[in-house]
């Protein structure tokens, strides 16, 4: 239900998938030395990088992606993965970045003279075509034997897409899975249906909805989000539900009514589906906590 794998593709180049399908967070730690520039991508999910033994901590949303990098101290990886969440960070060393980049230098911030000793950090959106890379990077379906020739094209390619800087978002121009334009649409079928996730719309009304016709749309949704429409809509409304617990504000008709239950029974049966456990009951634990 979770893994950290370690992908070592040359020396000082190294990717690691994060994946938690389970209901607990997970915690993934990797060593990881001064003079490499780490990448974050947070493709579904939440996820929190913790520093000097959890003293400061970075957020990692979903669609997001972080670069850290501090030529001064070592900045260990220390990763809080929240359920149902996946991430995939990449490490390079500055000196084989640097070696990509010799005659393009000077527009990457960091790796201008004057900053090469200064520490960076910048969040930014996962663009389309990135977006693809990275569910490629979760669903390939090659032979054993070219794994690391896919994941070490794959990471170079997923590179030049992060500091390509006139990226059109509405060019269809990457040949696989899904084109860039699709990936926009899928976002947005993701945003309809939480926007509407009390009375979401149908899957045929949804895809038209978003210019897409339904075999995209499902296939799409499955390769971005990992899950089925509904299958994430549903680990969406429970999350949901249980944060709406936590606030103290709501009984549990109420959340239930909130988030699409017309019926006490049916949020009941699909809370304790998700959670193992009765609304009534985890609302007497965290009081009981408290």
């Amino acid at each position: 239900m979770s893994s950290q794998e370690i992908i070592k593709i040359e020396d000082d180049f190294t990717l690691i998938r994060f994946q938690n399908d389970s209901l607990e967070p997970f915690f993934g730690q990797h060593e990881v030395g001064s003079g490499l520039i780490q990448f974050h991508f947070g493709i579904k999910g939440n996820a929190k990088f913790l520093f000097n033994q959890g003293s400061y901590a970075l957020d990692l949303k979903e669609e997001k992606s972080l670069l850290l990098y501090n030529p001064q101290k070592e900045l260990p990886l220390n990763l809080e993965l929240a359920p149902n969440s996946w991430v995939i960070s990449v490490i390079v060393s500055i000196k084989k970045f640097h070696a990509l980049f010799s005659a393009e230098a000077d527009y990457i911030t960091f790796l201008s003279p004057d900053n090469k000793d200064k520490k960076y950090y910048n969040e930014a959106n996962i663009s389309p075509s990135m977006a693809i890379v990275l569910s490629q990077l979760f669903h390939y379906n090659l032979h054993p034997s070219i794994k690391n020739l896919y994941y070490k094209g794959k990471g170079y390619e997923l590179l030049s897409l992060y500091f390509n800087r006139t990226e059109d978002p509405n060019a269809e121009q990457c040949p696989f899975l899904i084109d860039e334009d699709n990936v926009l649409k899928i976002r947005r079928a993701k945003e309809i249906i939480i926007a509407n996730m009390a009375e979401p719309p149908g899957l045929q009304e949804l895809a038209d909805e978003i210019g897409l016709n339904l075999k995209k749309l499902k296939m799409g949704f499955k390769q971005i989000y990992g899950d089925t429409v509904y299958g994430f809509l549903f680990d969406y409304k429970m999350d949901f539900a249980r944060k709406l617990l936590d606030s103290g504000s709501y009984n549990v008709n109420e959340v239930g009514l909130k988030i699409g239950y017309s019926t006490g029974s049916h949020f009941i049966a699909a809370f304790k589906k998700k959670f193992a456990t009765t609304p009534k009951k985890y609302l007497m634990s965290i009081n009981t906590n408290v």
